[in-house]
Order: structure tokens, then C-alpha cells, then sequence
């Protein structure tokens, strides 16, 4: 198994600090230069594999950047410590999102991500939770994040623990019938402890999610379910900070997080053909350009 880096768990904790400090406008920038920092890690990572998925790794990373780097009560130094915080990521295919995340606060060195998709490398096409610290639970069949989430859930009430969960769904994996079992199971538990965010960036493989199996009206479904719901856009940092750290009332929260499949790469943006495909060298170059644009 992975240990933690120490050199990359003072960094996360120098982010975190420095986020603290800042005012609204600093905040955000400080997620989005961290997020597009990840996104070019993820774009290499990618790019040395030869696989990967990475038009959703782009749409859901703002998502973990603000999480990891900005609300979670976690330790990389002590991945199992009990009271922590968990972090499932449903959507398990994109794998190379949270592996460049968690890399970034120092699970384990970055010089790993040189090893995705490798013989032998504990960095596989979808987390396991065995070979890599930070991962909760082994994720890729779709439809199984939530249910298993929702017991996580209901481990930490019975144990009085202020620990919370936080369970990343892809939006096409909406329409695994055991997610909506598991949805009543929350609210009728009031897991207030509880949060969901669909990255509602409304591509799945192959097509449109409204046009393979209607989602909508997504945010009634959830309220319908006992759930608090919070629709936002799913790239802005501020929105997606104040929606994981407001007080919570007695029921679990969903939180639908608008997102563009490809984000932050011109050529990549709402294209459906970048659901499981590779950049070119040259394409690699042009995303690493634009990203760059951001970090300044």
C-alpha cells in the first residue's frame, strides 16, 4: 500500500491555512489555480497510460479540489483515523481524478501518477481502497457509491461521531435503480450527515443522458426522497463551499452540481467522444497551455 509524502501533506496543509485567511475572491482563486494544477496532472497522467477517462475527470474536479483542499476534517498522515470525514467517488471511472487529488495532499507521493494503469501499479483504472490511502471504498460498478455511503452514514450515527460523508455520483449513474433505494433509505433515516453531489454534467458514454434515460426533473426526484436539495454551478468554488459547509437540518443534502464534461479544455468542452478517449501529443500541449492560463 501507498504512504502518505510528507513534503505533499505540508503543502496541503499551507493551502488550507492560506485559505482560511482569504477573503471570498482569494478563495477562489486559490481553488481554481489548485484545480487547474490538477487538471493538467490529470491530462499527463493520462497522456503516459495511453487510457484514461478524462472528460469527466475534468467535469468532476472541481468538485474534489474544493473538498479535499477546502471542507473535509482529514489527516494524509492518518487516512484510517475514525472520526475522519469520508470521500466516496461513485463514479469510479474517473479514478484519475481523485488519484491526482489525493496525490496533491499528500496520500502518497505525486511521483506515483507516473505508474496509472500499470502492471502491478496500485493506481488502477478505479480506486481500491486496499492499495490506496484516501480511498474509502472500491468504486466502478455504477450504483454502488450512494448505498454504500448511506451505511457509512448510518455507521456514524450509531457511534456519535461528528463525521461526515460525502458521496461524488456521475449523473448518467443516476439511473442504477439501487441508488434510489438507497436515497429513501436516507431520508428516512434523516442522515443529516449525509451529502450527495451529482456531477450533472449530462453526458454518459455514448450520448446525452436525456437522451439514453430522462433525469429530470432531478432536483424534485430528490426532495420527493426526504432529501434538502442545492442546485449550483459545479465549477464555482465559492457556490460549492458554501453549499458543503452551511448547517445541515435533519435531512440528508444533495447537492446537483452543474458541470461541463471536458471543463477547462476548449476542444474537450460538452463533447461526448471525450467520455473514455486519449489527447494527442499535440492536444496534450494545447490543454497544458490553457490550463496554465489559470494558475497565473
Amino acid at each position: 500500500m501507498l504512504v502518505a509524502d510528507p513534503n505533499g501533506v505540508a503543502g496541503w496543509r499551507r493551502f488550507r491555512e492560506e485559505l482560511s485567511a482569504a477573503d471570498d475572491p482569494g478563495k477562489a482563486h486559490l481553488l481554481a489555480a489548485q484545480a487547474a494544477r490538477l487538471r493538467a496532472a490529470d491530462i499527463r497522467m493520462i497522456n503516459r497510460a495511453g487510457l484514461g477517462h478524462v472528460g469527466g475527470d475534468m467535469s468532476v474536479l472541481d468538485i474534489l479540489t474544493t473538498l479535499v483542499f477546502g471542507v473535509l476534517q482529514i489527516d494524509p498522515e492518518q487516512p484510517e483515523a475514525p472520526d475522519r470525514d469520508r470521500l466516496i467517488l461513485s463514479k469510479g471511472h474517473s479514478a484519475g481524478a481523485l488519484y491526482a487529488t489525493l496525490a496533491a495532499a499528500g496520500f502518497f507521493p505525486e511521483s506515483e501518477l507516473e505508474t496509472f494503469a500499470q502492471p502491478l501499479s496500485a493506481l488502477n483504472g478505479h480506486p481500491n481502497r486496499v492499495k490506496v490511502p484516501g480511498v474509502e471504498t472500491n468504486t466502478g460498478p455504477l450504483g454502488h457509491g450512494l448505498p454504500v455511503a448511506v451505511g457509512m452514514a448510518v455507521a456514524g450515527v450509531l457511534a456519535a461521531s461528528d463525521r461526515k460523508v460525502f458521496v461524488v455520483l456521475g449523473d448518467g449513474e443516476l439511473q442504477e435503480g439501487s441508488n434510489w433505494e438507497a436515497a429513501m433509505a436516507a431520508g428516512h433515516r434523516k442522515l443529516a450527515n449525509l451529502t450527495a453531489i451529482v456531477d450533472r454534467n449530462r453526458l454518459q458514454q455514448g450520448a446525452r443522458t436525456e437522451d439514453t434515460v430522462t433525469l429530470e426533473p432531478l432536483a424534485d426526484k430528490w426532495t420527493a426522497f426526504g432529501w434538502r436539495v442545492v442546485e449550483l454551478d459545479g465549477h464555482d468554488h465559492l457556490a460549492l463551499l458554501d453549499a458543503f459547509t452551511q448547517p445541515r437540518d435533519e435531512r440528508p443534502t444533495c447537492v446537483i452540481a452543474r458541470t461541463v464534461k471536458g471543463k477547462g479544455i476548449s476542444f474537450m468542452e460538452d463533447r461526448v467522444e471525450w467520455h473514455h478517449k486519449v489527447p494527442s501529443g499535440e492536444q496534450v500541449t494545447t490543454a497544458l497551455q490553457e490550463l496554465e492560463e489559470v494558475q497565473a
